[in-house]
């Protein structure tokens, strides 16, 4: 087993319908989150963990991405003639952020089909996968605690969000046995967008995975299921099972702050929350915030 896991895969080959005539043409991945596309929010949490070997999953259409963490070379020059240090400063943040890799996912399969597109990038070591719709607020900790428990425990690690039972049909929920760490559970069940009278429990697999290698031979096997797709969630649920010695399945349950980008609402208000938090912005926005609202209610 490697010391240390070096390796994040994160997925980006979705159509980004709900978004749509914003996406028609840009990736749903370059949305701007206040400045920044919501791609990059995704990596640089990725690298914070010490992931820095990067492998997106992506379609057609989605050369922005590439694009966006490659060299821009004529911008550079310009900004740098134009002695604007603090722009140029941003745009190489995202070039020299990580090794980046990228490979196509080819047929829209599924989130087990864009996982198991890594198996050859992967080879035999745990790694990340972590899902571009949530991003996970960087003053709190979650992906460093989950690599720490897949070390320590030897298996795959999942984050999990306690949500209102009335939500749950939207996600995996997870069926879970407590541990002697309040903050940690061994799931063992997983049902992906259950209705809430048949959900195991309120608890939510939001987008950050540790898995261990052994995920891709499960998948190899692992037939279509809820909409005809290569489920990762059925593969994670034989693995949970302790089979061929995969170690299990671990829940570590995320009590911070995390943004929804994967849905239009919840996008504006991830934008709003970033945004009146950030030192630049929100000494103004706060306040513009408290008036509109006021104004709202007066009707």
């Amino acid at each position: 087993m490697t010391e240390r896991i070096t390796k994040a895969v994160i997925p980006a080959a979705g159509l980004g319908t709900r978004f749509l005539p914003a996406t028609k043409a840009m990736p749903k991945e370059m949305l701007p989150v206040v400045d920044k596309p919501a791609i990059q929010y995704v990596v640089e949490e990725a690298v914070g963990a010490g992931l820095t070997d990067v492998l997106m999953i992506t379609g057609r259409n989605k050369n922005a991405l590439e694009n966006h963490f490659d060299r821009v070379a004529e911008l550079e020059y310009t900004l740098e003639q134009k002695g604007d240090t603090a722009k140029l400063q941003k745009v190489n943040e995202s070039t020299e952020l990580a090794q980046m890799h990228y490979v196509r996912q080819g047929d829209p399969k599924g989130l087990g089909h864009a996982v198991l597109r890594a198996e050859m990038h992967v080879g035999d070591e745990p790694f990340a996968v972590l899902l571009g719709d949530d991003i996970i607020d960087e003053r709190d900790v979650l992906l460093t605690r989950m690599l720490a428990e897949q070390v320590a425990r030897d298996a795959t690690i999942v984050a999990l969000l306690e949500v209102d039972p009335d939500s749950i049909h939207l996600y995996g929920a997870a069926e879970i046995e407590e541990t002697d760490d309040p903050d940690v559970v061994r799931i063992t069940g997983l049902v992906e967008k259950p209705a809430k009278e048949v959900a195991p429990s309120n608890y939510a697999v939001i987008g950050r995975y540790v898995i261990k290698p052994e995920v891709f031979e499960v998948l190899h096997r692992t037939e279509p299921g809820k909409g005809g797709e290569i489920q990762l969630t059925d593969a994670l649920m034989e693995m949970a099972g302790d089979v061929e010695g995969t170690g299990g399945v671990y829940g570590v349950v995320f009590r911070g702050r995390r943004y929804d980008t994967g849905d239009k609402l919840d996008y504006i208000k991830a934008v709003i929350q970033l945004a009146s938090d950030r030192e630049d912005l929100g000494a103004d926005l706060r306040p513009w915030l408290v008036e509109f609202a006021a104004g709202l209610e007066r009707g």
